[in-house]
């Protein structure tokens, strides 16, 4: 006997369906209303320390806190938290990242204990959307991803996949981006980019400039389940 499984998603409907010699043996469905999806920004506040897990549970407005463990803080993460702190207080009052004074690395053996506390305020981003009983996996490591490209906040490499062979390709992209990409960002150039036209990947990374504006608006808000 031969079984299919086959899954379809449209306007946030998912269908299951399987079927056994080409028949319909079972039909779901299960409405998708999830307002916490995969690479959404928010802001949340540390609601408790988990050192046994060097991890924090954060509010983000879920009925169960957010997790966090220390390895997603990412190395960055005091440059991240001076860029919040100082958009709240309205010193950073604009989105270029291009003067914005970096801060050291944290520690990648360290312990959450020693870099965070209860009731800090993060930005962070949806890494694991919500299952069963447990709230969504979130990073302050944040990156905002195109069709064709990703933007990386407080970097400025530009990085390549791996699986674009030629070399002249490559260096087309390379001197392509490094061209238009904006200051305090970095940049990985997908796959899907390869032969891909200026206009088309120019426009990809404006969208991103203007997603990456969106940090500041969102770091100024200071609400919980703040989406752009």
């Amino acid at each position: 006997m031969k079984k299919e499984l086959i899954v379809s998603h449209e306007d946030d409907l998912t269908k299951i369906a399987l079927l056994e010699d080409g028949r319909l043996c079972e039909l779901h469905e299960q409405e998708d209303k999830s307002d916490f999806i995969v690479g959404d920004l928010f802001i949340g506040k540390v609601k408790k320390l988990a050192p046994n897990l060097n991890a924090a549970f954060v509010n983000i407005g879920y009925e169960k806190d957010a997790f966090l463990h220390y390895q997603d803080l990412g190395p960055q993460y005091l440059t991240y938290r001076k860029f919040l702190k100082d958009t709240i207080s309205k010193k950073q009052s604009t989105s270029s990242l291009k003067n914005f004074e970096i801060q050291p690395e944290i520690d990648k053996n360290g312990t959450v204990d020693k870099v965070i506390a209860k009731d800090d305020l993060v930005l962070l981003q949806i890494t694991k959307e919500p299952i069963s009983t447990k709230g969504p996996r979130i990073s302050t490591q944040i990156s905002l991803t195109g069709r064709f490209l990703v933007l990386i906040p407080f970097d400025n490499k530009v990085s390549i996949s791996k699986k674009i062979r030629s070399t002249e390709e490559k260096e087309r992209l390379r001197t392509l981006i490094d061209s238009i990409k904006p200051e305090g960002f970095g940049v990985i150039i997908r796959t899907v980019a390869e032969g891909k036209k200026v206009a088309d990947l120019h426009n990809d990374m404006n969208q991103l400039v203007q997603n990456g504006k969106a940090l500041l608006r969102t770091s100024r808000e200071i609400k919980f389940r703040l989406k752009f």
